[in-house]
């Protein structure tokens, strides 16, 4: 492994990123989704197909690389099932999967990253990512 590339960070540092760090190294999570508008305030531009990513634990140590398969930016209302399911979070349906995300978005921690008050609505720009473990 080498730590020269781009970080995967899931979640914040805690619990919620060891769930997803675990959920992906034994390969029930192969699909994320991150808010268009945190690479717009960052300046970052969206991953493509063939990225490979450091993927880092809650004490920012690299535990695999991931390699991007799949991009996308959907309007929040246009993810599908399929995807919500692949995010290996135990969500049966849009609409679990719409809520726990957005109780995510909407955390302070959250806000803060993001700058304010900042609206969800079935227009936000989500960017939806599909990956698979590579090292």
């Amino acid at each position: 492994m080498t730590t020269e590339l781009p970080k995967a960070q899931f979640g914040f540092p805690g619990p919620l990123r060891d769930q997803l760090v675990d959920a992906i190294l034994e390969g029930s999570k192969t699909a994320t989704s991150g808010l268009f508008a945190e690479y717009q305030r960052e300046g970052a531009p969206v991953p493509e197909p063939g990225e490979r990513q450091s993927l880092v634990d809650s004490h920012d140590r690299e535990v695999a690389i991931i390699e991007i398969t799949d991009v996308g930016v959907k309007r929040l209302a246009d993810v599908d099932l399929g995807h919500a399911m692949d995010e290996g979070e135990g969500y049966l349906s849009v609409q679990q999967w719409r809520a726990g995300h957005e109780r995510f978005w909407r955390s302070p921690e959250m806000q803060a990253e993001l700058g304010g008050d900042f609206v969800i609505d079935d227009d936000t720009l989500v960017v939806v990512e599909r990956f698979r473990v590579v090292d």
